[in-house]
């Protein structure tokens, strides 16, 4: 059985249709990047994985059920823009996923369970990087280090699948390849089914197990909202996430819509 099944989806705002027709099936583990033009429904089919929307049609289901219909702790996200409680230092930023599922009336742990909880959450943060600054508040830290927090406040709460929406595109080029690094030995250590949203194609084809491409097949001038996107290409990427330069230079055109796609044998569409 698959871990991840999207069968025929659509998502209609009334009469936009942002996706059509989307036919998915992912392995757990496997790391897919989305890419494609802006507007074409990449965020909005992260919405859907997250459960903070439900499809208009079709059916998304997770080992053969039904996804439920609203974010869990299976679920992780990380945005681009940092996620993380400006009145709690940093330490306390990660605890609070430990705190809130276990002390759902007080939101608080005491005693052994607050001291368990504040060990789990230090050793996460030495592991990505923050160990200096457990006390210091998001206000302190760089942006590099805020998003570090965000990643942390996700793996703490030790989901099955982590969905990243453009998580690095406000970040300096250095900055991005230590996450980029990051977030790689933190995939490879738990086994995580990724999906990453990004404009950035060499990003996608260098951290992706996947590459996922949406874009819109159907057009009609005069009704500019009446079709959606679709994957409309399926990439598989090699081991060690390194792809032919020839994708990237088709893709490239492709979604800057100079030429029509050609991609060398092998390429799955």
């Amino acid at each position: 059985m698959s871990f991840i099944e999207i069968d025929n989806v659509w998502q209609e705002y009334g009469a936009h249709v942002v996706l059509e027709r989307l036919d998915l099936v992912v392995d757990e583990g496997e790391f897919c990047t989305l890419v494609g033009a802006s507007g074409c429904g990449k965020s909005t089919f992260l919405r859907l994985l997250l459960g903070q929307e439900a499809p208009s049609r079709g059916t998304i289901r997770m080992e053969g059920k039904a996804l439920v219909a609203e974010p869990d702790p299976d679920r992780g996200v990380v945005f681009q823009r940092y996620s993380v409680f400006p009145h709690l230092n940093v330490r306390d930023n990660v605890v609070l996923g430990l705190e809130l599922p276990q002390s759902r009336f007080w939101g608080r742990l005491f005693g052994r369970k607050k001291r368990a909880a504040r060990q789990e959450a230090t050793a996460l943060l030495e592991k990505v990087g923050l160990s200096q600054a457990l006390g210091k508040y998001p206000y302190q830290l760089s942006g590099g280090m805020q998003q570090r927090l965000a990643i942390a406040q996700a793996f703490i709460m030790k989901p099955r699948v982590l969905l990243l929406d453009e998580p690095f595109g406000a970040l300096d080029p250095g900055v991005r390849k230590d996450m980029h690094a990051l977030i790689l030995e933190l995939w490879r250590e738990t086994g995580l089914t990724v999906f990453m949203v990004t404009h950035d194609l060499a990003e996608g084809f260098n951290l992706g197990t996947r590459l996922l491409v949406f874009d819109r097949t159907r057009q009609d001038p005069q009704a500019p909202e009446a079709y959606g996107a679709r994957v409309t290409y399926d990439i598989p990427l090699n081991a060690d996430r390194h792809a032919s330069r020839k994708h990237l230079a088709a893709l490239s055109s492709r979604i800057l819509g100079r030429t029509s796609p050609t991609f060398p044998e092998g390429a799955n569409a």
